[in-house]
């Protein structure tokens, strides 16, 4: 259920974003903890941009992307989309709003049901938007579907196994844009795929974009893919933001020891570019969100920490231009 949005009114805005599973041991389940997988995350997004959000694995990332399309119901925080706190909605008002809001799955072939035929899969899109659809009707917008993600109408009587993954990632984003979305949340879509069919499915997205004025967020842990795409980028690290900015600014002028230490991860292809470049190393595991550390989140790791960095956790503050950071140490190049 499209609603119009002012000009400069975001589609999404995310405050103050919680999401935490308890913890329980023995037969009575009983309760002894909480694990913040997502603590008090804020971002918003305009209309027919991209936000990608990075980070390492456990970071929160993908749990955060299920909130928005309550997959997960979130512990607390606001999430509003066109303006509506989707949240505070029973399931029957967002039920409303799930066509809006699709979700594109890391693993294709997982959320694919092997009995039906590509055909069949977007046919059931069109048939439970409660519109009247005749057969004939039906089968020339998969058609046309299936050739706008570039894959061949042919394919339309194959199974999912029968499909490369480019191909399944292909069909999965038709599956999306079948319920003619706002947004779409994207859940590492290119990390199980070739260097080569990356670089295709990622201009697949770009060129959507254009033509259907859609919103995305990019959810991956590659800096160098997030790069090409998006327009904001949001570091996540154990749970929190710990730095948010323009996405070209990310690359010229990164403040935060993670983000930095992300970046230096990235090969370059130049071989005395490489030796050359300075490197971060993070020393030490990512810890536990079980026995997360107090003060900093990222103190154990961090080159810079303090005294202060391991009893006070930093605030995301803004220190110029839009660019975030949750830091008391912030490196200067």
């Amino acid at each position: 259920m499209s609603k119009n949005v002012e000009q400069n009114t975001p589609l999404l805005k995310v405050e103050n974003l919680k999401m935490y599973f308890p913890l329980t041991k023995g037969f009575m389940n009983k309760q002894y903890g909480v694990l913040k997988a997502v603590d008090d995350v804020s971002f918003e997004i305009q209309k027919g941009k991209t936000l990608g959000i990075v980070g390492e694995s456990g970071c929160g990332k993908t749990t955060t992307g299920r909130c928005i399309l309550r997959i997960y119901e979130a512990t607390g925080g606001k999430i509003y989309f066109n303006g509506e706190d989707i949240l505070k909605m029973s399931e029957k008002q967002f039920s409303e709003y799930r066509r809006d809001i699709q979700m594109i799955f890391q693993d294709p072939y997982g959320s694919l049901d092997p009995r039906q035929t590509i055909f069949s899969i977007i046919k059931e899109v069109y048939v439970e938007d409660g519109k009247t659809h005749k057969e004939k009707e039906i089968k020339e917008k998969v058609e046309a579907l299936l050739i706008t993600v570039e894959l061949s109408p042919e394919l339309g009587y194959r199974y999912p196994h029968e499909m490369s993954g480019g191909q399944r990632q292909r069909l999965g984003i038709a599956r999306s844009l079948a319920c003619n979305p706002a947004l779409i949340v994207c859940d590492e879509p290119v990390s199980s795929l070739d260097v080569s069919i990356q670089a295709q499915i990622i201009n697949l997205f770009k060129n959507l974009q254009k033509q259907r004025q859609l919103t995305y967020i990019f959810i991956a842990h590659d800096l160098a893919v997030v790069r090409i795409i998006a327009d904001v980028i949001v570091v996540m690290y154990l749970g929190r933001v710990v730095e948010m900015m323009d996405a070209n600014e990310l690359y010229i002028h990164p403040m935060h020891p993670y983000t930095k230490s992300l970046l230096s991860a990235i090969p370059v292809v130049d071989y005395n570019t490489e030796r050359q470049r300075k490197r971060t190393i993070l020393q030490g595991e990512v810890p536990s969100l079980i026995h997360a550390p107090s003060g900093c989140l990222f103190h154990t790791r961090c080159p810079y920490a303090t005294e202060q960095c391991s009893k006070i956790a930093p605030e995301l503050k803004d220190v110029g231009g839009g660019h975030y950071v949750a830091c008391f140490n912030i490196v200067q190049d």
